[in-house]
């Protein structure tokens, strides 16, 4: 984006079968312990050596980036963020922001080069998918210039109609250089 390499991809899909990616980025609870949604695949799919390499971890903060291995999901890396429960957390866009970016440096200080986030609280945090995905490409996007290894970001959604609307605004930033 903004004229860099950086290639941002959104793509329907199980954020558990990311094959083509060096990292995956859990949506985590505080505790890093496996749960519903996204933190749930990932721990099923990654079997039970993730929760044990999440223990020592835990608590993360609201915003805050730890990063494990991937175990047995095809996945080098998991990078695990607490996201804001919207209308809770506040300021809320600044510490979802604070996950997309935190989780970038860690991958970054890794050599990964290829990345891929759910829509981070969006899911049983509340906050608004539309609201939720245009912090993402802005974070992303105030990133990129720092970005040396990381090449790829993957944003994974749970349906096709969430796809189109995510590449919609992606779309849209990349026309426009907003947020």
């Amino acid at each position: 984006m903004n004229g860099s390499v950086l290639q941002i991809e959104v793509r329907y899909g199980d954020i558990a079968r990311q094959d083509d990616c060096e990292a995956v980025v859990n949506a985590a609870n505080a505790r890093l312990q496996p749960g519903g949604g996204v933190a749930g695949a990932l721990h099923r799919a990654a079997g039970p050596e993730l929760d044990e390499a999440c223990r020592p971890l835990a608590p993360i903060e609201v915003g805050q980036a730890v990063i494990t291995d991937g175990f047995q999901l095809p996945n080098r890396y998991v990078i695990h963020c607490l996201g804001p429960v919207y209308g809770v957390d506040e300021p809320g866009e600044r510490l979802l922001a604070d996950c997309y970016r935190n989780a970038l440096d860690l991958a970054e200080e890794r050599g990964v080069t290829s990345i891929a986030f759910p829509v981070i609280s969006t899911g049983a945090f509340g906050f608004p998918f539309e609201r939720g995905v245009r912090v993402a490409c802005g974070a992303i996007r105030e990133q990129a210039s720092a970005l040396r290894q990381v090449r790829r970001v993957c944003l994974v959604v749970p349906d096709r109609k969430a796809q189109a609307e995510a590449q919609s605004i992606v779309d849209d930033q990349e026309a426009y250089g907003g947020t």
